[in-house]
């Protein structure tokens, strides 16, 4: 799930990403309609549009002989079938899930049930589902009971008769999210990470802004071609683009620090000085966000703040 930019042009339109970032909203697809990808990729996108989900999850065909299914998508029967179809008889033996976010899981109890394929991911643990999350504003978006058949750690492989891929552990977005590089290919499966057309929504205490930005410098580390990520386009230049997010963010956090010196001393008051021009219906999300940034500038000492959830709470320069 993610916003996306500030502005008026879109009905897709939420703060998370504006300045300075070269957004690809061009998407050419037909819902139900399998697009090819990359050689032996093949993508479906799921009729689930928001402001959230952008045109809708895209889900991911892999392979020629046994298949791998990326992310089902939500509880759609139509979704479904297309998936089905798109296989054109050959078997899906593996289920692949990027996180447990609903608009990504919903669709694997019927995708399994009908192919009998095992599900893998990295999967929700205590370290990954805090008990108290249930209460957070975004908690109705994480399937919280999700439970894999194989869990998958960083580096984990999982292959087919033509395919084989590699988990790549990049929490933020979600504590759980995995992104997979196909070998051979320069492809990565992106999931909501990295994707072309807004950056990702980090939404505490389900996302963490230290480790997304760590998650973004793990991927500046490889070499890959292009990003097929879990909902909008392809990133067809990775390392740039990540490099784009990677700047957005600290001057987010910048503008947040410049806020707090000119006087603004809550989150609630500082959401309009840093998001302008807010539509009523997404404050809610530019607020989550925002709490993310300030919750990494308390981490790294910059500024104080005694209760980050606490929207009214005072965010003061941490005293020398």
């Amino acid at each position: 799930m993610s916003p996306l930019a500030a502005g008026r042009a879109s009905p897709y339109n939420v703060p998370e990403m504006s300045d300075g970032l070269n957004l690809k909203t061009e998407m050419e697809f037909a819902y139900g309609v399998p697009s090819l990808m990359a050689p032996g990729v093949v993508r479906l996108v799921a009729n689930n549009a928001s402001k959230l989900t952008f045109k809708g999850t895209n889900t991911y065909l892999i392979g020629s002989a046994s298949l791998a299914v990326i992310d089902p998508g939500p509880e759609d029967r139509e979704h479904k079938e297309a998936i089905l179809k798109a296989a054109q008889g050959r078997p899906i033996s593996h289920i692949v899930i990027t996180h447990a976010h609903r608009d990504h899981v919903e669709g694997v109890a019927a995708l399994k049930a009908e192919t009998g394929a095992k599900i893998f991911a990295f999967g929700r643990t205590p370290d990954t589902d805090d008990t108290d999350s249930a209460d957070h504003a975004g908690s109705e978006f994480t399937d919280h009971e999700f439970t894999p058949d194989v869990g998958l750690a960083d580096g984990d492989r999982i292959a087919g008769e033509d395919w084989e891929l590699t988990a790549l552990h990049t929490p933020g977005h979600a504590p759980d999210h995995l992104c997979f590089a196909l070998a051979g290919h320069g492809v990565v499966f992106s999931g909501d990470h990295v994707m072309a057309w807004n950056t990702s929504v980090i939404a505490p205490p389900e996302g963490r802004m230290a480790d997304y930005l760590r998650s973004l410098e793990k991927l500046l580390e490889r070499d890959d071609s292009v990003f097929l990520p879990g909902h909008g386009g392809r990133v067809i230049a990775p390392r740039r683009t990540v490099k784009a997010y990677l700047l957005h963010r600290r001057w987010r956090e910048q503008a947040i620090l410049d806020a707090v010196r000119q006087g603004t001393n809550t989150i609630r008051k500082l959401v309009p000085a840093i998001y302008r021009d807010l539509d009523e219906d997404i404050v809610g999300v530019a607020t989550l966000s925002l709490r993310a940034h300030v919750e990494h500038l308390v981490e790294r000492g910059l500024i104080a703040c005694d209760d980050v959830a606490n929207v009214d709470c005072a965010v003061v320069f941490s005293s020398p």
